[in-house]
């Protein structure tokens, strides 16, 4: 039997490991917290994965939470104008609904069911030294932590990673209390609110420790009007901060957040962070190699929704490249097509991304206005956050654009 160690208890390990373990692979997961531990801690993320990503859940069984967390049927944008009047607003509509579940639920019930199962489970953080040791007593590293020492061990690609300085300020707050959106009451979307030259507010149904909630996520541009979450240590005074933003840039989403309270006292986050594509391949000091996972090689900013949607990917590119490689040695060769395998995904999320952060041309101007007259390009725009390599058919380019435009509307 061969012996896997993952090292990282976040959507990629987790669901990695429970994928190698229903195989019967000897799979050990380390991990910095315990379950409980990270049930009462802070949230962290904004997660809403759309069917492809979802349904990797599914084949593992490990959808425990799909009849409770809300079904988000569409993905609506507004776009602010001059004077916070909203000069844009439309909802396409998903051929396959999305879903958003609080990590601290899901990774912490996951684990547990890993541990059920007769997983080893070791709750401790690991160093690169402890990497060290363990390279030669397993079969193959996994490292799926995408924080802290571990991840200085992968490093940057910059033909990959044109960015080196965080390009938002993210802030993120989980209520209860928050109204249905008077367009489309009868369904659940997760609203993207783009204010040109300050940022964005996300809205997304989801579902956490208490139930039914919305998450409130703003991107600021750094040094701008959006970027003052930095040092907020108290969550009410994140939360005053959020709506008073919400008020002032945002006010059609302000309207029904006027009675929304904190789900929890975890449930703020903020913080910022560099997009960057990493090498794939850790070296270890005692010559031992490990292979970086999600995160810790493709770490996009969140302003397209990617995080988890990602995760769930290379976890499944990673098992099927596992699965079919056998009893040969996992080595750098093998590491490399692994890694490769999912960045045929990867790079549509990685390019998209990039772009979204950058002030948009003129042509993707047209193409979000005319979302808002012509429906099938609303719901096309919405399916390729589920889908993001059809971006290349019809987003990047200007040529590509006005064809397709020129094609619906006739």
């Amino acid at each position: 039997m061969r012996k896997i160690l993952v090292v990282g208890a976040g959507q990629s390990g987790l669901q990695l490991a429970l994928g190698l373990q229903q195989h019967g692979y000897e799979v050990t997961l380390m991990s910095n917290r315990t379950a409980d531990e990270i049930r009462s801690g802070r949230v962290m993320s904004t997660q809403c994965m759309f069917h492809t990503a979802l349904q990797h859940e599914r084949d593992l069984q490990l959808n425990f939470w799909e009849s409770q967390a809300p079904k988000i049927e569409g993905l609506g944008v507004s776009v602010a104008g001059p004077e916070s009047q909203r000069v844009v607003d439309w909802v396409g509509k998903l051929d396959g609904h999305a879903q958003s579940v609080d990590q601290r639920v899901k990774m912490a019930g996951w684990m547990e069911t890993f541990a059920q199962r007769g997983g080893q489970l070791v709750i401790h953080g690991a160093a690169v030294s402890d990497l060290d040791y363990f390279s030669h007593t397993y079969d193959l590293v996994l490292v799926s932590a995408g924080k802290g020492e571990l991840v200085s061990m992968f490093e940057r690609d910059a033909s990959r990673s044109p960015y080196a300085e965080p390009q938002r300020a993210l802030a993120v707050a989980y209520v209860h209390g928050l109204g249905p959106r008077p367009e489309h009451p009868e369904f659940d979307a997760v609203r993207c609110n783009l204010v040109p030259g300050v940022g964005e507010l996300f809205i997304m149904p989801t579902y956490t420790l208490s139930g039914r909630a919305d998450i409130l996520f703003w991107e600021g541009v750094p040094g701008g009007p959006l970027d003052v979450f930095q040092g907020v240590k108290d969550p009410s005074e994140h939360l005053a901060l959020t709506l008073e933003l919400m008020e002032r840039f945002t006010p059609w989403e302000y309207a029904r957040a006027t009675r929304v309270e904190l789900t929890d006292a975890g449930g703020t986050l903020a913080g910022r962070y560099a997009p960057t594509v990493r090498n794939p391949i850790g070296r270890l000091p005692g010559g031992g190699s490990v292979l970086g996972v999600a995160d810790v090689v493709v770490a996009n900013d969140p302003i397209t929704g990617q995080g988890s949607n990602s995760a769930s990917k290379c976890a499944a590119a990673y098992l099927d490249a596992i699965l079919e490689h056998g009893e040969k040695p996992f080595d750098e060769d093998w590491m490399r097509s692994a890694f490769d395998r999912y960045w045929a995904t990867a790079q549509h999320v990685t390019k998209w991304t990039n772009a979204m952060l950058a002030p948009p041309p003129e042509h993707v101007l047209n193409l979000i206005g005319a979302a808002g007259q012509l429906q099938p390009v609303a719901d096309r725009f919405a399916n390729g956050f589920n889908d993001p390599a059809d971006f290349e058919n019809f987003f990047f380019e200007p040529d590509k654009a006005n064809a397709y435009l020129a094609s619906v509307s006739g």
